[in-house]
């Protein structure tokens, strides 16, 4: 089984951050969404990925490379446009021959992996197995109407007057079958090739496809919110450990990752959270539910329940929470008790006391 892995959205509801990286790359738990996914991709034992890339193609090369470091061969597919997901197999097509395949979105994180419906699809190859998951309004969805055998009988995408509340989640396994049924139909009316459109072309045609519910953590993150959920459960799984420097009056409580490189002075850390390589926190309180990224400066601050990327420097601040500070960021200031922040990569924030 070969893996596509779409990598070409824009992002335009993560902005600021998606100015200046792919939504892809931006990082829950200190790591690449998109590392997330192959990660997933690599423990159901493919080996070989097609990557679909868009504007930010180099971007997406620069950390995935060839994908040696993540036991795989990579292969990168340029996508003119984001004309939707049945477009990037057909671009895949050569790639992808006659092999089963599975796709998966570049910005879904399916914390607990793939390794059961990968299982249940290699055992009795349907045409398309799709994954499911119960959501408040299937209407941002696309949507399956399954029946007690767990057979797909309808797919709509985004539908008004949902006759179901099973959305389909940004992970699929496919066989050849699917090629026939992508060069079979017409482009949506906002101009995209629709992969529901491809799957109901299947279960029109009379071939198997099936579905069923997702049991583990799923997340398409979509939104700063998403982004803070999806950080605090992978937090979780964290295995605590100190590999950088912690002096004598600091304490830990929690599950604490400290990475090498990292140095801890006078401060209080509460897990789950990470401090990354090469970090400073000096006279701070940091945590719970916190990822703060490499080469960070943390100078009489606090935060918590927050996302800090790569050289953010935050002297002064305290009590800050729910928040999202782009690369390099520059903050300062007093107390900010319950105050959110969200800044893209490279500002200068001053926090009024």
């Amino acid at each position: 089984m070969k893996a596509l892995i779409l990598s070409g959205g824009m992002g335009t509801r993560l902005r600021p951050f998606t100015y200046s990286m792919p939504k892809q790359l931006v990082p829950v738990a200190n790591k690449p969404i998109l590392t997330h996914c192959l990660e997933n991709v690599r423990a159901i034992g493919v080996e070989d990925v097609a990557v679909v890339v868009g504007d930010r193609a180099e971007d997406i090369r620069a950390v995935v490379g060839d994908g040696s470091a993540y036991g795989l061969n990579v292969t990168y597919l340029q996508q003119e446009a984001p004309l939707g997901l049945a477009h990037a197999v057909a671009i895949a097509e050569e790639f992808l021959g006659d092999e089963d395949f599975v796709m998966y979105l570049g910005d879904n994180v399916l914390v607990d992996g793939i390794a059961e419906p990968a299982r249940d699809f290699l055992a009795d190859r349907p045409a398309a197995r799709l994954l499911l998951t119960k959501v408040d309004d299937p209407r941002a969805y696309g949507v399956a109407e399954v029946d007690a055998e767990g057979r797909v009988r309808a797919l709509v995408e985004k539908p008004q007057q949902p006759r179901s509340d099973l959305a389909v989640i940004g992970v699929y396994f496919f066989t050849a079958a699917v090629h026939e049924a992508v060069r079979a139909i017409e482009p949506s009316a906002r101009g995209e090739l629709e992969i529901t459109d491809a799957i109901q072309y299947l279960v029109e045609r009379g071939d198997r496809v099936v579905a069923g519910e997702y049991s583990g953590y799923w997340k398409d993150t979509g939104s700063p919110d998403d982004l803070l959920d999806c950080n605090r459960v992978l937090l979780r799984g964290l295995h605590p450990g100190v590999r950088g420097e912690v002096d004598a009056a600091s304490t830990l409580e929690g599950h604490v990752v400290v990475e090498a490189g990292a140095l801890v002075e006078r401060s209080h850390l509460v897990g789950p959270l990470v401090v990354g390589a090469g970090s400073v926190v000096r006279d701070s309180e940091l945590g719970p539910y916190t990822a703060l990224g490499r080469d960070c400066v943390l100078e009489d601050a606090g935060i918590r329940d927050s996302i800090v990327l790569d050289g953010v420097s935050i002297q002064g601040v305290r009590g800050l929470s729910g928040s999202l500070i782009g690369r390099s960021a520059d903050v300062r200031g007093g107390e900010a008790t319950g105050r959110r922040l969200i800044i893209g990569d490279h500002t200068r924030a001053e926090v009024a006391a």
